[in-house]
């Protein structure tokens, strides 16, 4: 097979895997052929190549060869994005090749859409509205003498002497049971 890519290269997965596994990753990656194709190469029928790309690990090893190969791409295809980028006439297709670039330098995410992205700031702008008024919230009921009581689950014994401590002296006894 060619693609032969060096044993210490980061495919630790990939080489851990059975000769016939590696074979099928390699014919998977530059080409377009068929599952019924790969298996007549390698020998495996479509129903255990489906199998094994259901099987996380033979996933892994995918990913990971696929990285590797494709960093020797990397640069021409860059090329050629930002060479449609300037020169194409189409709008959508500078468009895409811009959002391309932006994703490939990770300044935007896949899921990311100039409406999703405003959308985020508005949510982002409304929930920290609502910690504001929180804060505030409970600032002016400290300010009206309302005491906030905290439970903590801390059951280390106390090195104070408890009664010393002023409270209410309220034993509850007019709260109603829910």
């Amino acid at each position: 097979m060619k693609n032969k890519i060096p044993n210490n290269s980061g495919l630790q997965g990939f080489y851990g895997l059975r000769k016939d596994q590696q074979d099928a990753i390699r014919l998977m990656f530059p080409h377009d052929l068929t599952d019924e194709k790969i298996g007549k190469k390698i020998g495996r029928t479509t129903r255990t190549l489906r199998k094994w790309k259901n099987d996380p690990e033979f996933i892994k090893a995918q990913r990971q060869y696929n990285y590797i190969a494709a960093k020797d791409y990397v640069p021409e295809a860059i090329t050629t994005l930002h060479d449609v980028m300037q020169e194409s006439k189409s709008d959508m297709a500078r468009i895409t090749a811009a959002n391309s670039i932006l994703k490939l330098s990770g300044m935007l995410s896949d899921n990311s859409t100039p409406e999703l992205d405003k959308a985020k700031i508005r949510k982002a702008n409304a929930d920290a509205r609502v910690a504001e008024a929180r804060a505030k919230a409970l600032e002016d009921a400290g300010a009206a003498g309302i005491t906030k009581i905290v439970f903590s689950d801390d059951l280390k014994p106390d090195k104070e002497d408890d009664s010393k401590q002023k409270g209410s002296e309220d034993d509850g006894a007019d709260t109603k049971s829910k």
